[in-house]
């Protein structure tokens, strides 16, 4: 009896405390709801037991929202179940042509990439562009090469010719976030552009970039901002143009005095750079450089390697995953989507990225329906996910080997593990708390939301509060 007693009571009390939860989440979030700057938004948040399954707390939980960049744990989890955490992926070095006795390669050096977010990178050592140029101008001064009488050729014709996914904004593309993918990435597929500001009111000049780009010309229209009123800068650089644009303004107190823009050709840039690197060490190289796509332009055939000299491979998928969401980088999540497709056997494209994403989850148990999106990263606006779906898929990866790389990626914000999210008059998270020893994972997300991002990310805390 008295056994019967003791259980009985921690039955009750597990009761209580959910029914405590819940009815203070109930409060917060009709709080929340009731605010003016929830008048006309609309507002969901799944909160579910990170163990069991079982849900906590819900409202609204079946509405399509726009995402932003929440949409990256789903990508992430995805990627893990199906790559694995120790996925690497593998560039290409090597030539087509052959190599005379006096060390003359009558032919092309050819990088071709496998769709390698991190080559370039300076988020990692063994990505660095400076390690990378090394490993091949050694790789190509070992197999006795002294001399091109060819060209260097970034080859990413893996990923195809559609580089932005559809759905994306025009504001976003030219911008180093808005990057598209390639075949073959080269430093994140960004640079930097270096601003001379002034007085508030006036034209703002460009000092120079990081690094040259000798083939593009910048046009600014930019102006200087008041102090406070942050960077609202946008590059625009239209299809098939080499001048680049530079709009709207940049506050006369900002710190860093540059902006960040998009390479529109990764695979060239590289190119130009391996080719560069080549000259100053004193190899010649007698043609200029090319990718697939400069050479589709000129009706010119892309040769293929017929001799590797290197395979240089990308960290593992576990630090890619901790980079992406711990600084939100559309690139990788972009990358990993046409990955997904490519390791399913399928063309390596968005929409098929999109499609082994909705297949995946259909499969356990999940209506590809609540997953309406048009891409990897929630940068497009017409990305729809329900917050109930976003909640199971985080619970489902907690019983897996890979939880604790994936746990690790996310940022902290408000003194809570989770992923932010924000596009114009939206803004998510998606996380895991314990609550009282409770393991909880929780997707909250407001779409339509006016007055100040910073009032509504204060008031969305106040709820997530609840949970700690």
């Amino acid at each position: 009896m008295k056994r019967l007693l003791i259980v009985s009571f921690f039955i009750i009390s597990g009761q209580v405390y959910a029914q405590d939860l819940q009815q203070k989440l109930a409060n917060a979030f009709g709080r929340l709801q009731a605010d003016s700057q929830c008048s006309y938004a609309s507002v969901s948040l799944t909160v579910i037991d990170a163990k069991t399954g079982e849900q906590v707390f819900a409202a609204n939980p079946n509405m399509g929202l726009a995402t932003a960049s929440t949409l990256k744990t789903i990508t992430s989890i995805t990627a893990f179940h199906v790559l694995g955490a120790d996925f690497k992926y593998q560039t290409q070095l090597g030539y087509a042509g052959e190599i005379t006795a006096d060390g003359t390669l009558n032919g092309d050096v050819i990088i071709k990439g496998a769709g390698d977010p991190t080559l370039g990178s300076w988020r990692y050592e063994q990505t660095k562009e400076a390690h990378v140029l090394s490993l091949m101008t050694d790789a190509l001064r070992q197999a006795g090469i002294k001399k091109i009488n060819g060209r260097v050729i970034g080859d990413d014709s893996i990923f195809g010719t559609q580089a932005i996914p559809e759905g994306w904004i025009w504001q976003d593309i030219g911008n180093y976030y808005g990057a598209g993918t390639s075949g073959l990435c080269w430093r994140e597929n960004q640079f930097d552009i270096k601003l001379r500001t002034g007085v508030v009111g006036n034209p703002i000049g460009i000092s120079r970039t990081v690094p040259l780009m000798p083939y593009l010309t910048f046009k600014s229209e930019l102006t200087n901002g008041a102090t406070g009123s942050g960077d609202n800068a946008y590059a625009f650089l239209p299809i098939g143009s080499t001048v680049m644009y530079l709009r709207g303004s940049y506050a006369v107190d900002q710190e860093k005095k540059s902006i960040s823009a998009a390479v529109p050709d990764a695979a060239y840039d590289a190119a130009l750079r391996l080719s560069d690197t080549l000259k100053k060490l004193g190899i010649d190289v007698t043609g200029g450089p090319e990718s697939a796509s400069t050479l589709t332009a000129k009706a010119l055939q892309l040769p293929q390697i017929t001799k590797n000299l290197i395979t240089v491979q990308s960290p593992p998928l576990s630090r890619i995953i901790y980079w992406l969401n711990q600084k939100s980088i559309n690139l990788y999540a972009e990358q990993l989507l046409k990955t997904i497709a490519w390791k399913q056997g399928r063309k390596p494209t968005t929409i098929n990225g999109v499609d082994e994403v909705q297949k995946f989850w259909k499969a356990r148990g999940i209506d590809p329906n609540t997953i309406n999106t048009y891409d990897g990263s929630g940068l497009s606006p017409g990305d729809r996910v329900t917050t109930n779906t976003m909640a199971k898929i985080l619970q489902s990866a907690k019983k897996e080997s890979w939880f604790a790389d994936l746990y690790e990626s996310l940022p902290v914000y408000n003194n809570m593990k989770m992923k932010s999210g924000s596009i114009n008059n939206v803004l998510c998270y998606a996380g895991y708390q314990t609550h009282n020893g409770r393991e909880l994972c929780f997707s909250i997300m407001i779409n339509n939301f006016s007055g100040s991002s910073r009032g509504i990310k204060e008031k969305m805390f106040r709820v997530l509060d609840v949970l700690k």
